[in-house]
């Protein structure tokens, strides 16, 4: 392509309070039934008036501290008008000239290709952030038909538990080039906000959503092109690869000497593509005033200053402590804080085993592959960090073999039992004594005069034949080690 991809993000943030941005309705409404926490505040009701959640307010300016922005000491509400099934209102409580956060920045390792002149082994992205607001979420529309999707459905159906939920939306600047940029971007972002406390962050659950505006220009010039908003990115796959169709999209239309038309796209990910769904509307189309319902605020900055003093450790400061602390490798500690729970695990683990590096590595490997496999969260393991170090203190101790292990690994991560149960149950004790396993050799022995006569003239797989021999035999409970060293002995 001779076109550069220009991409800015806008990310959707529900907040995990207890009531809604503006009443006192319940704010966990997810799996709820429909329409069962509303009330005249969340629904627009006439002469129903909105009260400021506070907590939502300290959630936001924690999240513009931890992205590096100006805390506003004047902020204020504003009026989106709009008219959209989902909102019952017609207009969404929202901030636009004036939010809680303004700029920040957030630095993103990009692993494996680099732009052409920069390090092969990866490079830094340092994604401008625009401002951090405060707004109220909308209602969900279920879509009915036999696509259960926007496009193609019969009808649709609304539920306003959602109308109320404190949004925070943190938008870029168009500073991000490629897909993959844009997929490690929301990853550290949404490693941020896990970190603060402020969010669930659940993208399944439409908790942490991401929008993104694409444009193309040719390369070598500054001037940007005419933008298309993409909708319905609810995994970092679906960023991925809804971006990339979408430059390939536009970058079809600019080779063909057609224009692009400036519009909201929604990613169908059954599909693959991203289809028109309408115009894209300006700032002015929403006719933003300010909220007359609500007083502007002002923040103080003693008030600001104890927010900043209160933030926990965040995921580059944590990194940093496991690399010092536990003298791990970057690429080990970058791992185990690429999210929070699995560097919580890893203290967990920690606390009770001091060969930090085999706990990297079981995590890193054998719980990551059974994890991925069944496509689940590292909290949500029958695998708890309990599981992990008794195991690991049983190969220590001899009990078990590396392979022994990895088996009941297996069956732990099937049933949640202990690994002493699973060996008590299985009779999976390894065998370690050294005259029983000199008398297992001797039988092999007896047995495999052929292979002893390759191994003395040189054969060296004979030898390899002779010890899966004996494992055999043992079921795979004998220590190896031990039996390579009685073997050798005998053999000689």
């Amino acid at each position: 392509m001779n076109y550069e991809a220009v991409i800015g993000l806008e990310i959707h943030v529900e907040l995990n309070t207890e009531s809604k941005m503006f009443c006192g309705c319940s704010a966990r409404v997810f799996g709820e039934k429909p329409n069962t926490h509303t009330c005249p505040v969340c629904l627009g009701m006439p002469g129903s008036l909105p009260v400021v959640n506070e907590k939502a307010i300290e959630c936001t300016a924690k999240i513009g501290l931890a992205l590096n922005s100006k805390i506003a000491s004047f902020t204020k509400f504003d009026r989106k008008n709009y008219f959209y099934p989902d909102m019952p209102k017609d207009y969404q409580i929202s901030q636009y000239d004036l939010p809680i956060c303004e700029g920040g920045c957030v630095d993103v390792e990009i692993a494996g290709l680099a732009p052409e002149g920069s390090d092969p082994r990866g490079y830094v992205r340092r994604v401008g952030i625009t401002r951090v607001h405060l707004e109220e979420d909308t209602g969900k529309l279920i879509h009915i038909g036999e696509s259960g999707r926007i496009g193609g459905a019969e009808y649709s159906l609304v539920d306003f538990n959602r109308a109320g939920v404190p949004l925070v939306e943190i938008v870029t600047e168009p500073d991000i080039r490629t897909p993959d940029e844009a997929k490690a971007f929301v990853q550290k972002l949404k490693n941020i906000i896990e970190h603060l406390g402020v969010s669930d962050c659940d993208m399944e659950k439409g908790f942490f959503r991401c929008d993104a505006n694409v444009s193309l220009r040719p390369l070598g010039t500054e001037e940007l092109g005419t933008k298309s908003e993409v909708k319905n990115m609810n995994s970092f796959r679906a960023i991925q690869r809804a971006l990339a169709y979408e430059i390939e999209r536009q970058g079809e239309l600019l080779g063909a000497g057609e224009r692009v038309i400036q519009e909201t796209r929604h990613w169908d990910a059954a599909k693959n593509v991203t289809m028109s769904l309408r115009s894209k509307e300006e700032a002015h189309d929403y006719r933003y005033f300010p909220e007359p319902d609500l007083v502007p605020m002002e923040l103080s900055r003693n008030w600001v200053e104890e927010l900043k003093a209160s933030l926990p450790e965040l995921p580059n400061a944590r990194k940093k402590r496991f690399i010092e602390d536990y003298g791990l490798t970057l690429y080990d500690a970058e791992f185990l804080t690429s999210s929070k729970t699995v560097g919580d695990y890893f203290e967990e683990c920690a606390k009770d085993y001091p060969d930090v590096k085999k706990i990297s590595n079981w995590i890193m490997g054998e719980l990551t592959m059974h994890l991925n496999a069944v496509n689940l969260k590292i909290d949500e393991s029958a695998v708890t960090p309990r599981h992990l170090v008794q195991l690991i203190k049983l190969i220590d101790e001899g009990a078990i073999s590396g392979k022994m292990a990895k088996d009941i690994f297996k069956e732990m991560f099937e049933t949640g039992k202990l690994p002493g149960i699973i060996i008590e149950e299985k009779g999976l004790v390894q065998i370690s004594n050294e005259k029983e396993i000199d008398k297992i050799v001797d039988m092999v022995l007896e047995e495999n005069q052929k292979a002893i006569e390759e191994y003395r003239s040189g054969k060296d797989r004979a030898f390899g034949f002779l010890i899966g021999q004996i494992m055999r035999l043992t079921k795979g409970r004998a220590n190896p080690q031990l039996v390579n060293d009685v073997l050798r002995k005998k053999l000689s």
